[in-house]
């Protein structure tokens, strides 16, 4: 959701415009692949949807640090790249706790 308000507010560039989309849709592909993961039928199947997640957090923190963001809004964006980065570490864990 967070992510999504602050596309929302962000300056009407082309590159901002095409930024957010493949943001929205890296970080909504982060959840959707955790909810996955949870209802894997299997060991294997866990794991690949863990690292998917781990590689979408990645692509969206890439996404974060190539938007131009408004003055106002610089704050949310560093909070929304350490979340990315936290996410990507905790999903590494995961994976390394379920080998």
């Amino acid at each position: 959701m967070r992510v999504r308000e602050y596309v929302k507010d962000l300056p009407k560039t082309l590159a901002n415009i095409e930024d957010g989309k493949q943001l929205i849709r890296a970080s909504g592909s982060v959840g959707a692949n955790y909810i996955e993961a949870e209802e894997a039928l299997s060991k294997k199947d866990f794991i690949m949807r863990i690292k998917i997640s781990r590689k979408e957090a990645k692509e969206s923190k890439y996404w974060l640090e190539l938007i131009e963001s408004k003055m106002d809004r610089i704050k949310e964006k560093e909070s929304l790249i350490q979340e990315a980065a936290e996410l990507t570490k905790i999903f590494g864990a995961i994976v390394e706790k379920s080998k």
